[in-house]
């Protein structure tokens, strides 16, 4: 008899196989191999909710293993081991993957494939979530809405 797989484990891999940006792209493909980067669980009761990640975390795979990193966990009084610590903080980006940099070596805005795809879904999955902290006015702009002025 299979043990079933829970509906927010399946949902992970697929985030974590996904390579829309790069197989059927809205815009460019994504110049490099996608490399999903996210921590989520069951229990986290606070989503940090960014951007996309950068050079640094698609090399690491591990997000906020940057200067912007150190600045956040700084801001919000916490230290590495808090912060990483999956069963109560979340990290969503809104661009699951590095988006490539433009002409002048500047990051690229997150991919729209990611938010488009998975975000409500995932989101939908995380009811014990309290606390968005939505990093940056991609993340403001989606989560927010209208508040946000969109």
């Amino acid at each position: 008899m299979r043990a079933e797989v829970p509906e927010l484990d399946r949902l992970l891999a697929s985030i974590r196989a996904c390579g829309r940006c790069v197989e059927a792209p809205d815009r460019q493909p994504l110049p490099h191999e996608p490399r999903p980067v996210l921590r989520v669980s069951r229990t986290a009761r606070l989503a940090v909710c960014s951007q996309a990640p950068g050079t640094k975390v698609h090399a690491s795979g591990t997000p906020f293993t940057d200067r912007s990193g150190d600045r956040l966990r700084d801001w919000m009084g916490v230290g590495p081991r808090e912060f990483y610590d999956e069963s109560r903080v979340a990290i969503v980006p809104m661009g699951f993957c590095f988006p490539g940099q433009d002409a002048n070596g500047a990051d690229l805005p997150p991919r729209r494939e990611c938010a488009s795809l998975w975000h409500r879904t995932l989101f939908a999955a995380l009811p014990q979530l309290e606390l968005v902290l939505a990093v940056g006015s991609y993340a403001q702009n989606f989560h927010l809405g209208e508040v946000a002025g969109k």
